[in-house]
């Protein structure tokens, strides 16, 4: 029997799946509930325990962790009579990891506490790659004590862990990290279209401008899908397509000028309506492709 805390993981995704694993290889109990099959029994191969409901997965666990696209699910999977808040435990530590408005974070942080359900909200950075290598950059907004009872679990899962401030911090830190990506892949995509029509070698070209100032983990991660032009998933147009509405909604808010921001939100938003919207968010390529003439294969 493991002394370490019992896991209700909620939402197992590109993302979810693999960060689930790696906390049944740690020796975490873990058990899960999502809406398809498939992902139940993948995670019953891999030693955890597929639950039949919200209810069943979370009413003996000491720490739910929550990963699910957006706002409306994380509401969805949160409230109501078979919902997590109703069927916890009270002194339950809840993590949601989910990329999600501040202010649903903030607002699921108080209806949690009312019911003695503590809170931290951990959206992640990395990608599919990250969550299968266990090097994510976690952002966690909340109470110190609760990040600190949190923190060998997220080590389990992540590299860089750092609380951000209160609820809601951390989805305003992943909201920016959304933008600085998002506009990266940009300059990334329009470089290797003009480096293609000026007729240089892409793959030397790409390989020295890591190495310099240009270099990026962008980069790093998404140079062979630049290449080979393969759009297969990490991160889908559609969820980068959310968080820029995320980032642009909230920079309003405060009065922060997006103005480079807004332009590549317009961009994701076109790609989106083209149809590419399930294609891997370094598809932003296709779209200056389109704009310059070049062919995208379709």
């Amino acid at each position: 029997m493991s002394n370490l805390p019992k896991i209700a993981w909620i939402g197992l995704g590109i993302m979810g799946s693999p960060m689930a694993e790696n906390l049944i290889k740690a020796g975490y109990p873990v058990t899960g509930f999502t809406l398809e099959a498939d992902k139940l029994e993948r995670l019953a191969a891999a030693g955890g325990t597929a639950a039949g409901s919200i209810a069943e997965a979370v009413a003996d666990a000491d720490i739910v962790v929550t990963m699910v696209p957006a706002s409306p699910q994380v509401e969805a999977i949160a409230y109501g009579p078979d919902g997590i808040l109703e069927n916890a435990r009270p002194h339950t530590l809840l993590i949601d990891m989910s990329s999600i408005t501040p202010q649903t974070s903030i607002d699921l942080a108080q209806a949690a506490g009312a019911k003695g359900i503590r809170v931290l909200d951990a959206p992640v950075s990395g990608g599919e790659a990250g969550a299968l290598e266990a090097v994510l950059s976690i952002m966690v907004g909340g109470d110190q004590a609760d990040f600190d009872a949190a923190r060998p679990l997220l080590e389990t899962l992540g590299k860089t862990i750092v609380r951000c401030g209160p609820h809601g911090s951390g989805q305003t830190v992943k909201a920016a990290n959304q933008l600085i990506v998002a506009v990266n892949i940009q300059a990334c995509a329009e470089a290797v279209v003009f480096l293609e029509k000026s007729g240089v070698d892409l793959t030397a070209a790409l390989d020295v401008l890591a190495g310099g100032l240009a270099g990026s983990t962008v980069l790093a991660r998404k140079k062979d899908n630049f290449t080979t032009r393969d759009f297969r998933p990490g991160f889908r147009i559609d969820l980068h397509h959310k968080d820029m509405g995320i980032v642009t909604d909230a920079a309003r808010t405060v009065g922060a000028a997006l103005p480079v921001g807004t332009v590549v939100a317009g961009l994701v938003a076109s790609l989106r309506a083209q149809g590419d919207g399930g294609l891997d968010h370094s598809a932003l390529l296709r779209g200056v492709e389109r704009l310059s003439g070049h062919p995208t294969g379709n």
